[in-house]
């Protein structure tokens, strides 16, 4: 997802690693300041490739990925899209990093259909591919799959948004990812579970890439076809604040529910600052420590990890409802990203 925020100091090695050449293949030594792993060159060779290096929650992976992989002897080399959507970018990212002879791939696909015949080769040659926070389609492309349960992210804001609305007439906007994408879709229909509605009570739905940019002008666009709107739900926190700018413009922030999904520290900010009402919090780091440890004990034993694994999502806001499940933002800020 696309989430802003600035790079906190002991991430700054992660990032430059991979650096601007975002496709570059590059061997992430934690305890080497020069790029070099820090291990021996015997050592679990393990590779993360994430959408972007630029987005938070992916620097956060890179983060979680680095630590357990000094932690485990394991050699990481790290790899990302150009640009969230670049499937060929990932597809030689994987190219690379099997001819590199990892044991094992991480990643979190751009395209959730046509990355997989690119992992069909991989897992061909034996490297055991794990997916991250975005599954693929169908799920069983890879061996194994860690991630937050998008739909039950979504369920827990749209119980919320159901409850807070106190048996008031909802007029909903969706301000969704992009057509097809999994997380879009899963988390969408999450929430109109949660809320106990369909796609028929949407009065407006606009794609935004999860970009603020892009979140304002797709509130801008549905006040515009439905003023009366009061409920809005957002594929993650920039599309979320993006449409806070948007209703405040008009007026409207105090009396617009707005609910989100991420979790990330600036998301989690605007949640105690009352811009969004709640968000579900997911979480990163362990996502990526989790797939390297299971890369770490496969070239050990053999044993593959498989299935899915989820890494758990919760509910934030400072303004619990009576029968959701909640935790407040002092919690969300000492558990947040980015």
């Amino acid at each position: 997802m696309s989430r802003i925020s600035r790079l906190p100091s002991p991430l700054l090695r992660a990032a430059a690693c991979t650096g601007i050449a975002a496709l570059t293949l590059t061997a992430c030594g934690s305890g080497s300041g020069s790029g070099t792993a820090s291990t021996g060159s015997g050592s679990v060779k393990v590779g993360l490739i994430t959408k972007t290096d630029t987005n938070p929650f992916f620097v956060k992976m890179k983060e979680g990925a680095e630590k357990a992989a000094k932690e485990n002897g394991a050699q990481l080399s790290t790899a990302a899209g150009k640009f969230d959507g670049d499937n060929a970018g990932q597809v030689t990212a994987i190219e690379n990093m099997v001819a590199a002879g990892v044991k094992g791939i991480l990643i979190t696909p751009s395209d959730s259909k046509a990355i997989v015949p690119a992992i069909e080769k991989a897992r061909a040659k034996g490297v055991l591919v794990i997916a991250l926070d975005t599954p693929t389609e169908p799920e069983s492309a890879v061996d194994a799959l860690f991630a937050t349960d998008n739909v039950k992210a979504g369920e827990l804001i749209g119980e919320y948004a159901k409850a807070a609305m106190k048996g008031k007439t909802a007029k909903i906007a969706a301000l969704d990812l992009a057509p097809g994408v999994s997380v879009g879709v899963q988390r969408h229909e999450g929430f109109l579970k949660g809320f106990g509605a369909t796609d028929k009570d949407v009065a407006c739905a606009q794609d935004t890439g999860g970009d603020q940019a892009k979140g304002q002008t797709a509130m801008e666009n549905c006040l515009q076809k439905e003023p009366d709107i009061n409920v809005v739900y957002t594929i993650n926190e920039p599309a979320a604040l993006g449409a806070y700018t948007a209703l405040k413009a008009k007026g409207r922030e105090k009396d617009v529910l707005i609910v989100s999904v991420d979790g990330g520290c600036t998301g989690t900010q605007a949640v105690k600052d009352g811009k969004i009402a709640a968000t579900s919090q997911q979480y990163p780091l362990k996502m990526a420590a989790e797939g390297v440890k299971a890369v770490v004990t496969y070239a050990k034993d053999g044993k593959k990890a498989s299935g899915y694994t989820d890494t758990g999502v919760t509910l934030i806001t400072d303004k619990a409802q009576a029968g959701v499940t909640s935790k407040d933002t002092a919690y969300g800020l000492e558990n947040c990203w980015g």
